[in-house]
């Protein structure tokens, strides 16, 4: 399994359920990258999708609620992060993709052998975030790649990790 997610440079990925940076370029490497796979995301990161289930993807919604799932087709739902690794287990692992929150982030990031991160260079009021892999001896830096620059002046490349753990 792989992670992909937006950053900012103190590891900040959302504030009141909002993306903090705005990059088409972003978006389009994610679609790119996921298109055709599973999408592993919890409850609120799967409300907070604009237009409901990602199309061409399986997509995998993780929440503690039982009854959850009956009023929305084209997901499958997991009650627990151990549930959800089990409904992805026989799919090509570098098929499956864990895209947030920052619960489910913590909660698997540890199973994934790559994670592939947009920083945005800049600092924004936020309230949920993802380990800082720079600082997590088991997290290596794989590569980067030039991003560019954002409509509003933020400045943002890709970065590679790898899980040294797996």
């Amino acid at each position: 399994m792989n992670a992909i997610v937006s950053v900012t440079s103190d590891w900040a990925i959302g504030n009141q359920g909002a993306l903090l940076v705005r990059n088409p370029a972003d978006m389009r490497r994610f679609v790119g990258l996921t298109m055709g796979g599973t999408v592993l995301m919890g409850r609120a990161t799967f409300e907070g999708l604009p237009s409901g289930p990602l199309k061409g993807r399986r997509n995998v919604v993780v929440t503690s609620d039982p009854s959850y799932g009956l009023a929305h087709g084209g997901i499958e739902v997991a009650h627990s992060p151990s549930q959800a690794l089990s409904l992805v287990e026989r799919d090509d692992p570098d098929a499956v993709w864990l895209i947030g929150g920052a619960r489910l982030y913590r909660a698997l990031l540890g199973h994934c052998t790559r994670c592939h991160v947009t920083r945005n260079h800049t600092l924004v009021p936020a309230d949920a975030y993802i380990p800082d892999l720079d600082a997590d001896p088991a997290w290596e830096l794989e590569r980067v790649e030039g991003g560019g620059v954002t409509a509003e002046g933020v400045p943002f490349d890709y970065a590679t990790y790898r899980n040294l753990a797996l």
